[in-house]
């Protein structure tokens, strides 16, 4: 440190103190911290200084006062043993004159000058005893904190207080009767408070005072005399919060009173303690004094309580009852010394306690039986000794509270209960009662354990704090295991404690395990119990999930079974818990059976059975006792009879055959049939069933058997009750016999065709209604998966078609309307995997074909000569080579379309997208080849036929894309769209730009069907780009009718231009003004909105009514970005596509606020990975330079500007147009048009800097005026400038630079103060810069000494950029200062990346200045004490500091 004259010292003293008004705490706290420095090299100088300038501004505003008066109280603290002892005495004075000036109370100032005596008086009491009684005179009313101070070094300080505090309180009391006013009342209260505190301490400690023989007695009379002025005149108070010092008080004197003079107060004390319950909202003052009062009684053993026992009972248990809010702790506090309060009594009075508590568990009412609890449960935890005896009593009286029905209450009870367990309750006579209370909350129905991210209700609380308490006893609890071993045993099996099997048996487990540790010889249990377990884990997930642990007990319990049965359980349970924890589906199916899985266990045992009668007895007992209305049931039944048939064929088809002869069977015949209905209901339902168990024993019978007596037992009795009303159960019996059966069993299918009304209707009367029956009944078996099911539906279409054929007889041409929808459904059959059905499905068609000649009006010999070719087909398509049957397929189509009527063209194609999602993949395949021929030879026609055949066929195909799952379908439907656009291209387009917006995947994927044909998409990329340029990209429409104000609506076609497809070679034929166009459509989408319209459009009215909204997440300029980041990557610029991605530029776009950010990125990838493509994109650009929407021009020109920072435009040649452009937008109405222009300038200095030079003119004289800009009200255009200016002179030569220097210079240095941290980081950078033009120059080197201090204070800047920019140029401006000394100091300390300790820095640098340049002190002085004044705290205390160091 310098040397420096005295009078300096005192001015930089005097600086710091006034900054010590700063009304930014962080300066305040820098300036102590600053004195502090000082004060602990020098204590006694800077307390003097701090004393002299609190005297001599005797004015100063309470807040500077304070903050000069806590740096004194700092040094004191810090130093207090190395300051003289005249200073601690001065100190002394001005901290009482301080804490005395004012007559008014002024918390901050007075208190912070008590805070300096009691600091001072931990070291020198005699001293500061001194000072305090002289201002605390007999008859004199003493200063409010004169009395605090005193108040808190009796805390502080107990040893060095208690000696004067017989003293202190002769003089006090006189002056208790003097007080008036409250706060004088308050003080004395709770100084009283204290000093009974420290008393009681003292005499607690006294192996530790400085004087042991004090003595309780030495204080009884003067704290006696206290008492009795607080209780009888200062405890009727109308203040609150005097009420609550004063008793606060009562209860620390109260151990201080005499013996006998506490005796002869206690029946007026305890009352009135009591009564300001009452009278005051916050009870924890209250219960702490009364505590203490009732200690203090029951340690001198006073008779007198025992006449207030009563009133204290009932007024605690009223408190104890009082709801707790753990959110406020002073309710707890006051709830914690309420029941210290039962305590104290309890040991006292503990007969009277317990009969008062019980008595309060009888009364109904919920919190006052809460309460009661809560005292029993404390009493049990706290008193056990005294308890023991009453534990009798206590379980006698608690089962009242068991039965009742508030969730709290039980929440409580088993709190309660679990405190009696710990303290050997349950061992006794009553404790069963108390586990099976737990055990019946454990047991609450499923409903009750709601989803864990749900507010859980009180009853599923109380049951999970029962489960825990369960736990508890088995693990915490030894003692209990003899006794709940057999209890919870008890309470395993009976069927009311279900649902709490699981904790039951984790708390068994638990405790078996330690029988088995302790080598006990073994477990007596209930030999039901372990079926029982066995049966949990049948349905593992039922019960809370009780499947687990009751398989953990089973392998608990093992040894006590058998040994063997240990060894097996031992190997497998824990296998089996493996497959619970992972949920294997076949557990999940097994437990959802329910009853279908006992009956199938009934079936298995009757299998094993060889009791005949058994059997049928048994039989007998299932189909009559079945609930026959319950599906689920009935195929349950028919599982187990199945299952007994594969050992009792012949018993269970005679049971069967005996039960359809049963009265069972009868229909109702009472009076008028009023039961007939529901009696025909159970009826056929019962026949269900019959059906059922007739198809399960053929699926399990023995093979050899049930052949001998297929034809005679099963299909004649399912015949008998096969009718109308159970069509579909005998259907699916039948299908099951089918399934079951070989192909030549016999015609199995016949007894469910037989019975369809169409066939015998076309038998009979042949009409053409009458053959599309047939395929509505067997539609579904024409599909089934099942080979045999579908050839033999194809070959009865074929019969039924043959004979309908051989029975027309046409006497008037009409038309065969169901021609097409017959071959739609029958003509996909012709590539099924079975031979058989394929030939039976070209013999439909062929058919089908002659049906409608014969319609035609031709003969019933007459053959057609393509119809006839059917015949040759059919043989080709014995071949299963999936190629031949395809070309097969198309040849089919081609014969089938010369003869439909174009009128059923569109009714075969709706019913060919039918085919479409074919259960057979064949089929479906071969439905999209037939649609594809037919669309190739007759889709030209479409529009001719019906307006809105095109769009609705579109429509149905995207329908059924949304459920195809085969690929190659996919594929062929995707031709399909194809093949209608090269056909109808303006409606397809049309079309699918009307879907909803925004698109589903289904829409995308039709439009990337169109990529595939490169000319198809090319007219697509045509169109798309006129309707963007002569389109309006958004309409400005005003917000509501109460906002004022426009808002950006985008138009509805616009919005739907996403780029999709493959067609590779048009996208990269047209990908200048691809990318061009959606350029320029995403900057016009920025920030607009949906139209409310936007799902009103096209053909989208289906999808509207199914409630589908647009997403909320639905973005306008979301979709033109989209459809720019599919361009790039169809374009294969997948290097442009991963770096932009990697930067998060696509977000960046669509943002109002980063929009520019997000172009800049494009352009920095294209110019990086797409030069090339670079001069054509521009060709493109250049007239939306111009175009009227500013959203337009401020995305061309952000796109231009960063193009000026890569080397490539040179290359290119295109830096001179690139230049002309930004130099034209320099003038732009619009003011980040101009920002981005000036920017562009700026980059071609790091783009091209071998054109520095030759464009300097024009760069110099933009950026200058950039600097100068009026109409920019964020400063971005000036930032920009000075950014661009700065990277311009690192490759300007000197001619072009010597004569604007200065101008420059003085240009800069009003922003170096600048709020905007970017702008002040800007003209710190463009400062380093301009150095090098400098070099040498007076003018230049005054100009750095001016702007030095600023630098050095903006080194502490909050901005850390603005940091690293004051480090960059101080270091390069070095040279210029004209010291060597400083010029190494900032070449070694100065870095960007490595931080500096700015005090020692700033302590270097003074040394350094004060050697260099001493004449410029008083220049850096009063330069620093400038920046008292700044904005930002650092830079204020660093402008301290700077003093500090300087001192």
């Amino acid at each position: 440190m310098g040397v420096i004259e005295e009078t300096e010292v005192e001015q930089v003293t005097l600086a710091l103190l006034d900054a010590a008004n700063d009304k930014d705490p962080g300066v305040q706290e820098q300036v102590r911290k600053s004195i502090l420095t000082l004060g602990n090299h020098q204590p006694d100088k800077v307390l003097s200084m701090c004393q002299d300038y609190l005297v001599k501004h005797s004015k100063l505003v309470s807040g500077h006062r304070v903050v000069v008066l806590q740096t004194i109280e700092l040094v004191v603290k810090s130093k207090i043993d190395d300051i003289s002892s005249p200073k601690i005495k001065s100190i002394i004075t001005l901290a009482s004159d301080e804490m005395t000036r004012s007559k008014e109370i002024i918390p901050d100032w007075q208190q912070t000058a008590s805070n300096i005596l009691v600091a001072v008086g931990n070291k020198y009491i005699n001293d500061f005893m001194e000072e305090i009684l002289s201002k605390f005179q007999p008859g004199v009313l003493p200063h409010f904190y004169v009395v605090e101070t005193l108040a808190s070094l009796s805390d502080s300080n107990v040893y060095g207080m208690v000696p004067f505090l017989n003293a202190i309180l002769g003089t006090m009391l006189p002056m208790l009767s003097m007080a008036k006013q409250d706060n004088m009342k308050l003080v004395f209260s709770s100084a009283l408070s204290h000093f009974s505190e420290s008393i009681l301490e003292y005499l607690a400690n006294l192996d530790k005072a400085p004087d042991p023989t004090v003595r309780r007695d030495t204080f009884s009379g003067e704290i006696y005399t206290a008492y009795d002025v607080l209780f009888s005149s200062w405890l009727q108070s109308r203040d609150p919060k005097l009420r609550l010092t004063v008793a606060e008080a009562l209860g620390a004197m109260s151990h201080l009173i005499a013996q006998d003079k506490l005796e002869e107060q206690l029946p007026r004390l305890l009352p009135a303690l009591l009564s300001l319950y009452k009278k005051n909202p916050e009870n924890y003052i209250i219960s702490k004094s009364l505590c203490q009062v009732l200690d203090a009684a029951v340690n001198m053993g006073s008779r007198v309580l025992e006449t207030q026992i009563d009133g204290l009972l009932t007024a605690l248990h009223q408190q104890v009852c009082s709801p707790v809010d753990y959110d406020k702790p002073p309710t707890v506090k006051n709830h914690n010394e309420v029941l210290r309060c039962f305590t104290i009594i309890a040991n006292a009075f503990p007969d009277r306690l317990m009969v008062f508590v019980l008595q309060r568990l009888e009364n109904s009412n919920e919190r006052s039986r809460i309460g009661s609890l809560t005292v029993l449960r404390h009493l049990i935890n706290s008193t056990s000794s005294i308890m023991e005896t009453k534990k009798l009593l206590v379980l006698a009286s608690i089962k009242q509270p068991l039965a009742d029905h508030s969730n709290k209450v039980k929440q409580r009870v088993v709190q309660v209960i679990s405190a009696m367990a710990h303290h050997g309750y349950l061992e006794l006579e009553g404790g069963e009662v108390l586990v099976r209370f737990i055990i019946q909350h454990c047991s609450l129905p499923d409903s009750q354990h709601v989803c864990s991210l749900l507010p859980a209700p009180p009853a599923s609380v109380t049951a999970s704090m029962c489960d825990n308490t369960l736990h508890l006893f088995a693990t915490t609890v030894g003692r209990l295991t003899d006794v709940l071993w057999p209890m919870l045993l008890g309470f395993l099996t009976p069927a009311q404690y279900s649902n709490a099997t699981a904790p039951l048996c984790k708390s068994l487990i638990l405790l078996a395990s330690k029988k088995r540790a302790a080598q006990e010889p073994g477990f007596i249990i209930d030999l039901s119990m372990p079926v029982l377990l066995q049966v949990n884990a049948c349905f593992p997930f039922r019960c809370r999930g009780h499947g687990a642990p009751s398989l953990s007990l089973l392998n608990a319990i093992s040894p006590s079974i058998h040994p063997k049965v240990q060894a097996l359980w031992e190997t497998e349970v824990p296998h089996l818990l493996t497959c619970l924890e992972g949920q294997w589906p076949t557990i999940t199916l097994g437990c959802a059976q329910g009853p279908s899985f006992l009956y199938k266990c009934i079936g298995v045992t009757l299998q094993q059975c060889t009791n005949k009668e058994l059997v049928r007895k048994q039989l007998q007992e299932i189909l009559i006792s079945a609930r026959h209305n319950d599906a689920t049931e009935r195929a349950g039944v028919a599982m187990g009879v199945g299952l007994c048939a594969r050992s009792h064929l012949d018993d269970t088809l005679a049971k069967l055959e005996e039960f359809g002869k049963s009265d069972a069977f009868k229909k109702a015949s009472g009076i008028f049939g009023l039961l007939k209905d529901k009696n025909d209901v159970d009826v056929e339902k019962m026949k269900s069933t019959m059906i059922l168990c007739y198809g399960h024993v053929a699926l399990h019978a023995p093979e050899e058997q049930l052949l001998l007596r297929l034809d005679t037992h099963i299909l004649r009795s399912i015949n008998k009750h096969f009718n109308t009303k159970v069509r579909g159960t005998g259907g699916l019996a039948a299908s099951g016999l089918a399934r079951l059966a070989p192909a030549g069993s016999g015609p199995l299918l016949a007894p469910a065709l037989a019975t369809a009304p169409a066939w015998r209707a076309a038998r009979s009367e042949p009409q053409l209604s009458n053959t599309a029956c047939v395929p509505q009944h067997i539609e579904s078996w024409l599909s089934s998966r099942q080979d045999h099911e579908r050839e033999r539906a194809m070959r009865t279409v074929a019969e039924l078609l043959q004979f309908y054929l051989g029975s027309l007889n046409v006497k008037n041409l009409v038309t065969f309307h169901n021609l097409g929808a017959l071959l739609g459904r029958l003509a996909p059959r012709c590539t099924d995997p079975s031979p058989a059905v394929r030939t039976a499905a070209v013999d439909c068609i062929y058919t089908l074909l002659h049906i409608q000649l014969r319609y035609e009006g031709f003969a019933s010999d007459y053959r057609d000569d393509s119809v006839e070719t059917l015949l040759t087909m059919r043989e080709k398509l014995s071949d299963p080579d999936p190629s031949v049957l395809y070309k097969t397929c198309s040849d089919l189509t081609k014969v089938q379309i010369k003869r439909l009527p174009h009128q059923q063209l569109n009714t075969l194609i709706f019913m060919l997208f039918e085919g479409l999602v074919d259960s057979q993949s064949n089929c479906s395949r071969a439905s999209s080849v037939i649609l594809n021929t037919l669309l190739r030879n007759r889709g030209a026609g479409l529009q001719d036929l019906v307006m809105k055949s095109v769009p609705e066929m579109l429509e149905a195909l995207h329908v059924r894309l949304q459920v195809i799952s085969e690929e190659q379908v996919k594929v062929a439907v995707a031709q399909s769209i194809l093949i209608l656009a090269s056909q109808h291209l303006q409606t397809v387009i049309n079309t699918l730009l009307s879907h909803p917006l925004p698109w589903d995947s289904w829409s995308c994927e039709m439009w990337i069907a169109l990529g595939a044909d490169s000319a198809v998409a090319r007219q697509i990329m045509e169109m798309i780009m006129e309707k963007l340029n002569i389109m309006v990209p958004f309409e400005d429409k005003k917000q509501s009718m109460l906002r004022p104000g426009m808002t950006k609506v985008a138009t509805s076609q616009p919005l739907a231009l996403m780029l999709n497809g493959q067609a590779e070679e048009a996208t990269v034929t047209l990908f200048p003004r691809l990318f061009s166009a959606l350029l320029v459509r995403v900057g016009s989408s920025v920030a607009v909105q949906l139209p409310k319209d936007i799902s009103s459009n096209g053909i989208g009215n289906e999808r509207r009514a199914s409630g589908k909204a647009v997403p909320a997440n639905f973005d306008v300029c979301g979709v033109a970005v989209e459809a720019l980041r599919i361009l790039l990557a169809r374009a294969h610029l997948d290097a442009v596509v991963k770096a932009l991605d990697e930067d998060a530029a696509w977000d960046k776009m669509k943002g109002s606020q980063q929009h520019t950010a997000g172009v800049t990125r494009l352009s920095r990838a294209m110019a990086k990975h797409a030069g090339p493509r670079l001069p054509a994109i521009l060709e493109s650009l250049c007239p939306s330079f111009n175009n009227i929407y500013e959203c337009q021009r401020i995305t061309v020109t952000a796109f231009c500007s960063e193009l000026l920072n890569h080397h490539v435009v040179t290359e290119l040649m295109m830096i001179d147009m690139l230049m002309n452009s930004m130099m034209e937008r320099i003038s732009d109405p619009c003011s980040t048009v101009r920002m981005l222009a000036v920017r562009g300038l700026g980059n071609v200095a790091v783009g091209s800097p071998e054109k520095v030079n030759k464009y300097a003119k024009e760069l110099l004289a933009a950026m200058s005026s950039g600097m100068e800009e009026k109409d920019d009200p964020g400063k971005l255009i000036t930032l920009e400038a000075m950014s661009g200016l700065s990277k311009v002179l690192l490759y300007l030569d000197q001619q072009n630079m010597h004569l604007l220097v200065v101008y420059i210079f003085m240009k800069i240095k009003p922003f170096l103060e600048n709020e905007n941290d970017k702008l002040r980081c800007a003209s710190i950078m463009l400062l380093g810069n301009l150095s090098r033009f400098g070099s040498g120059e007076a003018v230049f080197k005054d100009q750095i000494h001016n702007v030095l201090v600023s630098l050095l204070m903006h080194l502490n800047d909050p901005n850390a950029q603005v940091v690293k920019a004051c480090k960059y140029t101080m270091r390069v401006c070095a040279p210029v200062v004209g010291s060597e000394q400083i010029t190494a100091m900032f070449h070694n300390h100065l870095h960007e990346e490595k931080g500096l300790h700015y005090g020692e820095f700033i302590n270097d640098l003074i040394k350094y200045i004060i050697q260099d340049f001493p004449g410029m002190l008083n220049f850096y002085h009063v330069t620093v004490v400038q920046f008292f004044k700044s904005n930002w705290s650092e830079i204020r205390a660093s402008a301290a500091m700077f003093i500090g160091e300087k001192i």
